[in-house]
C-alpha cells in the first residue's frame, strides 16, 4: 500500500516543481512578457500628487428629509434626500458645499476620507451664491483643511482638477482645464451668480459643493452645476469663484447668513425703464423706504403727478462700474464693505448726476 502512496507523491512534487518552474502544458500559450512602464509624466506625477493632497479634504454628503407615512398617519419619518460634496474649512469641523445640497433637509451625515461619519448641523447659507456652511458634531483631530487660492487671477486654458462623489463614487477625480471664465448662471433663487468659472473637467450629480483645484491644488472654485440635455457631464460644468467663497463663508460663519447693503428702495420692471428712457440701461428707482439709504442720499423714485407717471432715477453705474440691471447693481454694492460709501451715477430728468450713497446692512440674502 505504501508504494502507490510514494508514486503519487512523487507525480504530486514534480507538478509543483513544474507550477513553480512556470511550466507550460502542450498547446497552452505562454503570457506575453510584460513591457516596463518607465517613468511616469511629469504631468501624471502632479496629478496623482495632488490628489493625495487634498482627497483628505474632501467629504461626502447624504441627506435625509423628514414625510409623512401616509396621508391619515401622523408618524414622520427620515427618508433618503440626496447627496453630494463638500470640503473641509477649517480645523474646527467646517464644512462647505453647495446650498442645494442640503437645501430642504432634515438631516446631513458628513463622511470623512478616511470612512468615518459624522452627524452634522447646519451653520447657514447664501442661496443667493448656492453656499452654505455645516458643522461637523464633533471635529475630530488633526482635519485637513483645504489651502486656498484665488480666482482674480485666473486664464483660460489653466490645468484643474475636481474631486467629488458623483453618482455616490466617492473620492473620485477628473481633470481638465479653465475653459472660459466670467460665466452666469443661476441660484436657487433665480438670482445670477456672475464671475463663474467654466471647466471641461467632467462634473456630475454628486460633484455638487466639491472642489475645483488649480495645478498647485489650492482651491479656486465651488463646483455647483452642469449644463447638459442628459443631467450628465457633457464637458460643460461650471463653478462658483474662490474669491466669493471666501468673502461669503467668513459671514456665514460669523452671523449664519449674507448681508447685503439696503438701498433704501424697489427697482422699477425693465420694461417700464425700457419705456421711460428708451435704449439706456440701469435701474430705474421705484418706491423709495422712508429714512432709507436712498431717500438720505437724496435719490428719487417714481412719482405720479396728475394723469401723468414721473420716472424716478436710472442708476447707471456705481463707483464708476456700469450696472444695466438690478442683479448687476446688487453685485456692485455687495463688493464694498458695509459702512463705506458708494457713487451713484444716475440720469435724473434727461441730466446726468452723481449721488453718494451711504451702505448699511439690510435683509438676509
Amino acid at each position: 500500500m505504501r508504494k502507490p502512496l510514494l508514486v503519487l507523491g512523487v507525480i504530486a512534487a514534480s507538478l509543483l516543481a513544474g507550477w513553480c518552474g512556470h511550466a507550460v502544458a502542450p498547446g497552452l500559450a505562454r503570457p506575453r512578457p510584460v513591457e516596463p512602464r518607465g517613468a511616469l509624466y511629469d504631468w501624471e506625477r502632479i496629478s496623482i500628487q495632488r490628489f493625495k493632497e487634498a482627497a483628505p479634504s474632501v467629504v461626502y454628503i447624504t441627506t435625509t428629509e423628514e414625510r409623512s407615512r401616509g396621508f391619515f398617519s401622523f408618524e414622520v419619518v427620515e427618508v433618503p434626500a440626496g447627496s453630494g460634496t463638500g470640503f473641509i474649512w477649517d480645523t474646527e469641523g467646517h464644512v462647505v458645499t453647495n446650498f442645494h445640497v442640503i437645501q430642504g433637509a432634515a438631516r446631513a451625515t458628513i463622511t470623512l476620507a478616511d470612512g468615518s461619519r459624522h452627524e452634522a448641523s447646519y451653520v447657514g447659507g447664501a442661496p443667493d451664491k448656492d453656499l452654505a456652511v455645516l458643522q461637523l458634531a464633533k471635529a475630530p483631530p488633526k482635519l485637513r483643511p483645504i489651502p486656498l487660492g484665488t480666482s482674480a487671477d485666473l486664464q483660460v486654458g489653466q490645468s484643474v482638477l475636481a474631486i467629488g462623489n458623483p453618482f455616490g463614487l466617492d473620492q473620485t477625480l477628473t481633470t481638465g482645464v479653465v475653459s472660459a471664465l466670467g460665466r452666469e448662471i443661476q441660484s436657487v433663487t433665480r438670482r445670477r451668480i456672475t464671475g463663474v468659472i467654466q471647466t471641461d473637467a467632467a462634473i456630475n450629480p454628486g460633484n455638487s459643493g466639491g472642489p475645483l483645484l488649480d495645478s498647485a491644488g489650492r482651491l479656486i472654485g465651488v463646483n455647483t452645476a452642469i449644463q447638459s440635455p442628459s443631467g450628465a457631464s457633457a464637458g460643460i460644468g461650471f463653478a462658483v469663484p474662490v474669491d466669493t467663497v471666501n468673502r461669503v463663508v467668513p459671514q456665514l460663519l460669523a452671523r449664519g447668513r449674507l448681508e447685503r447693503p439696503d438701498l433704501g428702495f424697489e427697482p422699477v420692471a425693465p420694461r417700464l425703464v425700457e419705456r421711460a428712457f428708451g435704449t439706456q440701461k440701469g435701474v430705474m428707482v421705484g418706491r423709495v423706504t422712508r429714512s432709507g439709504a436712498a431717500a438720505r442720499a437724496g435719490l428719487q423714485g417714481v412719482t405720479v403727478d396728475g394723469r401723468h407717471v414721473v420716472p424716478g432715477d436710472l442708476i447707471q453705474a456705481v463707483n464708476g462700474k456700469a450696472v444695466e440691471d438690478w442683479d448687476a447693481l446688487l453685485d456692485a454694492v455687495e463688493a464694498l464693505p458695509l459702512g463705506s460709501s458708494a457713487t451713484l451715477d444716475i440720469t435724473r430728468e434727461g441730466r446726468k448726476q452723481r449721488v453718494a450713497i451711504r451702505l448699511e446692512a439690510g435683509r438676509e440674502q
